[in-house]
C-alpha cells in the first residue's frame, strides 16, 4: 500500500510539473486564425505641453479597424478627431475624417502591408499625421504581438533589429532598440492570453510635414494581450513621450515642444 501511495504521489508530481512547464512556454506552431471579420477600436489621445508640463492642447482620434475580410483585406471606418485647447478633456466637436472612410488595403495575418510605400496613403491630406499613425500603430501592435512567439522566453527581453523607417511625405523614425518581453499569462475577453510588453527608448525622429519641421526623440512602450489559441490581439496599450524642436514656416527660431500620447486598441464587442 505504501509503495502504491508513493507511486501515485510521484505520478501526480510529475504530471503537475509537466503542466506547469507547458504553462511557461509559448506555442510556436500556431498561426493567426482569421475566422471571419473582426473589428477593433483605436482610441488615441495627444497632449501637447511646454517644458514645465503645462498642457496647451489636447487632441483625441478614434477609428474602427476591421481585418479578416475576403482576400486578406482590412478596412477603416468611423474615424473621428476632437481638438481642444487647454488641459481639460478633449471636448470640441467631433470631426469625421471622410477621406479615411472605407480606406481598404490588403493585410495578411502577422505581416505588414505596403503602408510605407509612397502611394499607400493616396488621397490623404499631407498633414494627416494622426490618421497615418492609426495604420502604422496597428501594424506595429500586430507585428510585435503575433509574429515573435518563437523568440520569446518568460521575463527575458528579446531585442529586435534596429531599423530606420522612412515615412514618405512625413519624415523618418529610427527604432533604436525595440525590446519585447513575455511577461506571463493573463485573460482578456474570456480568452487565455500571453501578455507581451514592448518598449523602445531614445528613438531619433524627424518630421517635415507642411509648414512644420521637427527634430527630436521618442520613447514608446506598452503591453499586448494575445490569445494563445488564435494569436488574435485581445487588447493593447500604447504610450509615447516625444520631445523635440519644432519650427513653423516663417519662424526664425525653433520652439521646444513635448507631446505625450496614450492609446487603447480593443475589439469591438457586438451583442
Amino acid at each position: 500500500m505504501r509503495t502504491s501511495l508513493i507511486s501515485i504521489c510521484g505520478f501526480l508530481l510529475l504530471s503537475s510539473t509537466v503542466v506547469l512547464a507547458g504553462s511557461w512556454t509559448l506555442p510556436h506552431g500556431v498561426i493567426v486564425k482569421d475566422d471571419g471579420r473582426r473589428t477593433y477600436r483605436w482610441t488615441a489621445e495627444y497632449s501637447t505641453s511646454n517644458t514645465t508640463g503645462q498642457v496647451i492642447r489636447r487632441q483625441l482620434i478614434s477609428g474602427n479597424y476591421t481585418r479578416g475580410l475576403p482576400g486578406g483585406d482590412a478596412v477603416w471606418t468611423d474615424v473621428f478627431q476632437i481638438d481642444s485647447d487647454g488641459p481639460g478633456e478633449p471636448a470640441g466637436p467631433a470631426q469625421k475624417r471622410e477621406f479615411m472612410e472605407g480606406f481598404r488595403y490588403q493585410k495578411k495575418p502577422a505581416s505588414a502591408s505596403r503602408s510605407l510605400a509612397p502611394d499607400f496613403f493616396r488621397g490623404f491630406p499631407a498633414t494627416a499625421m494622426f490618421e497615418r499613425n492609426l495604420v502604422w500603430d496597428t501594424e506595429m501592435i500586430e507585428q510585435y504581438g503575433q509574429s515573435q512567439f518563437a523568440h520569446l522566453k518568460l521575463n527575458q527581453p528579446y531585442h529586435l533589429t534596429s531599423d530606420q523607417i522612412d515615412m514618405p511625405g512625413v519624415g523618418a523614425f529610427q527604432n533604436r532598440d525595440v525590446q519585447l518581453t513575455w511577461m506571463g499569462r493573463s485573460e482578456r475577453n474570456g480568452r487565455d492570453c500571453a501578455l507581451i510588453g514592448y518598449s523602445a527608448y531614445f528613438n531619433p525622429l524627424q518630421i517635415a510635414n507642411g509648414p512644420v519641421t521637427l527634430r527630436g526623440r521618442s520613447h514608446y512602450w506598452g503591453q499586448i494581450w494575445v490569445a494563445l489559441a488564435t494569436r488574435q490581439i485581445e487588447y493593447a496599450t500604447l504610450y509615447e513621450d516625444m520631445l523635440g524642436e519644432m519650427t513653423l514656416t516663417g519662424q526664425d527660431r525653433p520652439q521646444v515642444v513635448s507631446v505625450f500620447r496614450s492609446g487603447i486598441f480593443e475589439p469591438v464587442v457586438t451583442k
